[in-house]
This record gives C-alpha cells, sequence and structure tokens, in this order.
C-alpha cells in the first residue's frame, strides 16, 4: 500500500508557482488569481469585471506543472505567441504562460477555466484528462522521438532470461516519480504476478517468493549496479539503453535486456473540455502543421526541443491506452 500512495504523491510535492518575469511582461500575464495586473478579484468593480473576463476571452493561455517557472516560461511563450498569432480572427489577440506549482494546482486551473492548453507527460496529461475532462489532443515529437518504454536489463552471465526468473531476485528502480523508471516496470511485475518489497539498500535480501526493490536515484547509478552485481536487474528508459552517456558501450558489452513494455508518448498537448471549439480546431491545425514553418523553426527548439506534432492514432493511441490502464490499477491499488 506504501508504494502506491508514493507513486500519487510524487505528483503533489511543492513546486515555485509562477515565472519570475519583467514588470512588463507581468502585466500582460494572468496571475493565479485569474485576474490581470496583479489585481484581486474582490477587489474590483463590477465594470473592472466585465473588462477581466473580457481580456481573458481574449488570451491564449498555455500552462505547465514546474519547479522552475523562470525556464519554462522561457520555452512556452514563443510557442503560445506564435499560435495566438493566428487566431486574430477567432478575437485571441495574446498568448500567456501560467505556471502550477503542482498537478493539483493545474487541475485546479482547468476546472476555473484559467488555463486552455497544457503541455505535459502523459502520465500527468492522464490525470488531468480525467479529473477535468481535458481533451488530450496531440502526440509531440521531442528530439525527433515520439515514444519511449522501458526495458529490463541484466548481466549477461546472470543465468535471467526473463521476468519469470524474478522470484528472490533485486531489481534496481530510478525514483518513485519515474514514468519508466518506476512506475511502468512496477506495473508490469505487478501485472505478471509478483509480490514487490523495498529493500533499505541494494545490498538487502529479499525473501525468495517475493522481488526486492531499491531506488537508484539516477539512470546510470541503475546499470552500474547491476553491473556491479548490486542488484540482479535493473529498469529504466530504452532511451537512458540507447544513451552511452548513461549506459556506456563499456557497461553494456555485460549487460542484455531480457523484456521491454509496449511504446507510449513522451509527451502530450491537451485541451480544457469548455475552450471554443474553433480555437480547439485551429489550435490543433496549427500544431499539426508548424513543423512546415521555416519561420517557427526555433519556436520548436525551444519548445523543450520538440520536432513536430501527431495525431494520437495506431500504436500512439495504443500506448496512451496503456498509460490509462497502468494509472487505474495504481489507484484501484489504493482504494
Amino acid at each position: 500500500m506504501k508504494i502506491y500512495k508514493a507513486v500519487l504523491l510524487c505528483f503533489s510535492i511543492g513546486f515555485v508557482l509562477l515565472s519570475a518575469m519583467t514588470c512588463a511582461e507581468v502585466k500582460n500575464e494572468v496571475l493565479s488569481s485569474g485576474t490581470f495586473k496583479n489585481v484581486h478579484s474582490d477587489e474590483l468593480n463590477q465594470s473592472e469585471h466585465v473588462k477581466v473576463k473580457d481580456e481573458r476571452n481574449k488570451t491564449l493561455i498555455i500552462g505547465r506543472v514546474s519547479e522552475r517557472p523562470k525556464k519554462h516560461y522561457k520555452k512556452l511563450k514563443p510557442m503560445v505567441d506564435y499560435v495566438a498569432d493566428g487566431m486574430k480572427d477567432l478575437g485571441i489577440i495574446r498568448g500567456s504562460v501560467l505556471i502550477a506549482e503542482d498537478n493539483n494546482k493545474m487541475i485546479k486551473y482547468l476546472k476555473e477555466g484559467k488555463v486552455d492548453w497544457v503541455t505535459e507527460t502523459t502520465f500527468s496529461a492522464v490525470i488531468f484528462s480525467e479529473e477535468t475532462g481535458a481533451e488530450i489532443i496531440l502526440r509531440r515529437w521531442k528530439r525527433g522521438v515520439p515514444e519511449y518504454y522501458c526495458v529490463f536489463i541484466t548481466r549477461r552471465d546472470s543465468g535471467i532470461n526473463s521476468l519469470a526468473d524474478l522470484k528472490g531476485k533485486k531489481i534496481a528502480f530510478e525514483d518513485p516519480g519515474s514514468t519508466t523508471g518506476f512506475l511502468f516496470p512496477l506495473f508490469r511485475l505487478k501485472m505478471e504476478g509478483f509480490e514487490l518489497v523495498e529493500l533499505e539498500t541494494p545490498r538487502g535480501k529479499p525473501p525468495l517468493d517475493k522481488v526486492g526493490y531499491a531506488f537508484a536515484y539516477g539512470e546510470q547509478n541503475i546499470s552500474t549496479w547491476v553491473v556491479k552485481c548490486l542488484t540482479d536487474v535493473g529498469a529504466y528508459s530504452n532511451l537512458d539503453w540507447e544513451n552511452s552517456n548513461v549506459t556506456p558501450e563499456s557497461v553494456k558489452n555485460d549487460l542484455k535486456i531480457i523484456y521491454q513494455t509496449k511504446p507510449f508518448p513522451r509527451s502530450v498537448e491537451l485541451l480544457r473540455k469548455d475552450l471554443n471549439p474553433e480555437i480547439k480546431k485551429r489550435l490543433k491545425e496549427m500544431l499539426l502543421n508548424v513543423h512546415n514553418d521555416p519561420d517557427a523553426a526555433e519556436i520548436l527548439e525551444r519548445y523543450a526541443y520538440t520536432t513536430k506534432f501527431d495525431a494520437l492514432n495506431g500504436e500512439a493511441k495504443e500506448g496512451l491506452n496503456g498509460v490509462i490502464r497502468m494509472l487505474s490499477y495504481i489507484r484501484g491499488e489504493i482504494e
């Protein structure tokens, strides 16, 4: 039970709320109160309320959960300005950024209509969608990669050839908040019928009928622990396996993959459920075509190294459904 509470708790840790901006920038941003120019709503008279609402309806607001608001403001602002500039005929005259301190705050913003568009990891996006009715519309390609998956690795001489060999063995996970380094491999092992027990250190010994695990707190530590026989198996992203800075060839030569999960989207875009349908349609069209605009190349690069956006069809849709099933399973275990 402790495992699953920790899983969801990791999505509610405290973050800094809003990006540090210049005074000129703040005047054009929507603050956490939902008003403009840093004026609290209870100080506004009726005419000012009308003005605020009118200004809000003319503003396209993108949001993200982040512990580094200044960094993400710089990534998001050029993109939301680009899209807003293509919506002038729909009454949109500016773009704005709203950074949330945690997932619960972003859920609140979506429910209250303070944010229109959110870019997030698939796991968080599914939570937002289920809690608020927000629509996941597109998959985002990062550095040319649209998806990733979890791989289970072990030493070539370990005698472990499949997940069926893991009883009584130890596995290294990354940290409680990692999707490919904890959540997905945990889900896979539970679906295979394994009972897992957390070890105080990787040198601990699990019961013979269970799988022991320890957190390595770093992708490179996972492969190192396995090579040095601190754990029998490790689980992390295929991107970490393929990255020579994380898993050097000298280390990889002593390792093998015994299992890999199905792929799922790295990141997705979602829109609040009651956003104007015409704005939804235009935003989706613009994102699907932005990679064809040479003037938007730098904007895409700044948008977390985005290559392009595409529809969630086929394998991408199945990957999204896999995340939904995983979240449902974890919630079921808690309840």
